[in-house]
């Protein structure tokens, strides 16, 4: 099934595409590209490099302008909880950016489009190829319309946690230990690492996460192996 014209997506983000060929970059993955070599210019992994670093300094932005007696540490957590895989995923999905998405038959056939690691790397891609397209004036404001409904509304409000600090807490109340955060991978040229961070709970790995820091590899592998502790004890607190 062909994906829906790229000027739809534009009515949907609230901006009108100047070049609405060049945003398709933003869909097409690697694995589509491998297939079909002269079909598009190139991948969005570069533009997700790009995306990401234009989200993190848009939110940064806005949490500092709407939060303005909170120091670091909190302003961190308030990021890390916006912009972390699963939060990321699900501003795609509620956007609709998996129905334009490019993919090769292996990875559309696994179920690719559902896969939340794809879908905000797709989400931060868009936001890459915004910025280099139609300029950073409107790629901030859209994004800022974004975030800024997932924003808590007043100042008294505690921060979410991070998953990091989530996953911590589990460990200690269920192993008497904190996680571990383990890199086992760091690839790319110095000025774009991008890391693979392992988190260990009670000596064993249970989650993988990816990220162009190292902290946001932590974040994202701490969410993974809070997902799988849960579901291992959800059986437990079924039989009791």
């Amino acid at each position: 099934m062909a994906s829906p014209p790229i000027d739809e997506l534009g009515e949907r983000l609230g901006i009108v595409l100047r070049d609405p060929e060049a945003i398709r970059q933003a869909f097409v993955h690697s694995s589509f590209l491998n297939e079909h070599p002269s079909a598009a210019p190139g991948h969005n992994e570069r533009l997700e490099f790009l995306g990401d670093a234009v989200i993190g300094h848009v939110v940064s932005r806005l949490l500092y302008d709407r939060f303005p007696d909170e120091d670091e540490g909190r302003l961190t957590a308030r990021r890390a909880a916006l912009v972390n895989r699963d939060s990321l995923a699900a501003i795609a999905v509620g956007l609709g950016l998996d129905r334009y998405l490019l993919l090769g038959r292996g990875e559309a056939g696994g179920g690719g489009a559902a896969r939340p690691s794809l879908l905000a790397a797709t989400f931060e891609a868009l936001a890459g190829a915004l910025a280099l397209r139609e300029g950073f004036g409107p790629t901030q404001r859209w994004l800022r319309r974004v975030f800024g409904s997932l924003v808590a509304p007043t100042r008294t409000e505690e921060p979410p946690k991070s998953a990091k600090s989530r996953l911590q807490e589990w460990t200690q109340r269920r192993h008497r230990q904190k996680p571990r955060y383990e890199v086992t991978d760091v690839s790319g040229p110095s000025h774009r690492h991008a890391f693979t961070v392992a988190a260990i709970v009670d000596g064993r790995e249970m989650g993988v996460g990816h990220g162009s820091s190292r902290q946001r590899a932590e974040e994202n592998a701490a969410a993974v192996a809070l997902t799988q502790l849960i579901e291992e004890a959800a059986p437990s607190r079924g039989a009791g």
